[in-house]
């Protein structure tokens, strides 16, 4: 499961709690490394890359927190390296000087887009008004399927069979297309 810190590790001018301590150490920086999605090998060389950069930093400086160095590097080595391999999802260029792509719909899909709303708006406008009422509120507006049947004082039963009304209407028309 687990391997020693190497002896040179066992070395540092700072270092003051053995080897319960590093196991210690190494255990809670393989927590937080996991937790950032790095594998296992990848946790052990950033690791071992943190005590390396603690090693040095003791030699002209005091330590007083050990595994918040370690935890700190180990993030920050982490996202370098994240930023490392996935260099190509970053420019170089300003945003200023970035082409500016234009999102809007196209008049064809804005045209589409205003059918398929008049078509679900015509389907909603045939259900039933308080199965339309329950529908709009559970989806559009968030409430839940308690709340809506304690507004109009029915059972939940009956507000999730509303809703399933609705849907089953909305998705007739959706196969339709």
């Amino acid at each position: 499961m687990y391997a020693p810190p190497p002896l040179a590790v066992m070395s540092l001018p700072c270092h003051r709690y053995g080897m319960q301590g590093m196991v210690k150490h190494v255990r809670r920086l393989i927590e937080v490394l996991r937790h950032m999605g790095r594998s296992r090998e990848d946790a052990e060389d950033l690791i071992q890359e943190a005590f390396l950069r603690l090693h040095i930093y003791c030699q002209t400086h005091d330590v007083r927190e050990e595994e918040a160095f370690l935890v700190r590097t180990v993030r920050n080595l982490s996202v370098d390296s994240h930023r490392r391999a996935h260099r190509e999802l970053y420019v170089d260029d300003p945003v200023e000087t970035l082409p500016l792509v234009d999102i809007r719909l196209t008049p064809d899909e804005d045209v589409a887009v205003q059918q398929r709303l008049d078509t679900v708006r015509a389907v909603l406008d045939a259900l039933k008004p308080r199965t339309r009422e329950v529908f709009l509120m559970h989806r559009v507006e968030g409430y839940s399927s308690a709340q809506i049947a304690e507004q109009f004082e029915i059972s939940v039963s009956a507000v999730e069979k509303h809703i399933a009304r609705a849907v089953l209407a909305l998705m007739t028309i959706v196969e339709r297309e």
